[in-house]
């Protein structure tokens, strides 16, 4: 019997799911720019909550800054030449890193609460729902990581 009642218990709980990568529109690259305001630096990935800066512009080099060689021959610099500013005006996005083991492979800094950092990534189709940003390219401190692959 309470074996019963604890499968009830368990089955009738919800779950906050993860949503999975494709609920994110990649055809629609996102540039934002900031100051982390907390992370989470754990699995199942990286999360920073980024103050974007006022007044964002996407920068003039942007389309011309070095990707990493694994992305640079195949997509990197499209996605940066179709980057653009986000519609909505949230002043806090939650960015979604690759897993720990990833930035690991990257040689990532953990990045800390204050850190100025810039992004490209996606968000939800139409910018619908909350401002989150998958993250395609990190750059902190004067590198570029891409996020989707490891070091080649």
């Amino acid at each position: 019997m309470q074996r019963r009642v604890f499968l009830m218990v368990a089955v009738s709980t919800p779950v906050l799911a993860h949503h999975g990568w494709s609920s994110f529109d990649a055809d629609r690259p996102l540039y934002l720019e900031g100051r982390a305001a907390k992370v989470a630096w754990g699995n199942p990935h990286a999360e920073i909550e980024l103050d974007v800066v006022a007044g964002l512009k996407l920068p003039a080099d942007l389309a011309k800054r070095a990707v990493p060689a694994q992305s640079a021959g195949i997509d990197g610099p499209a996605i940066l030449a179709k980057t653009q500013l986000p519609t909505r005006a949230d002043k806090r996005w939650e960015l979604e890193l690759a897993p720990l083991s990833r930035l690991q492979a990257w040689q990532v800094a953990e990045i800390k609460p204050g850190s100025a950092l810039s992004v490209v990534g996606y968000t939800f189709s139409g910018e619908k729902g909350e401002a989150i940003l998958r993250v395609e390219y990190l750059f902190v401190d004067g590198k570029a990581y891409g996020l989707r692959s490891s070091p080649a």
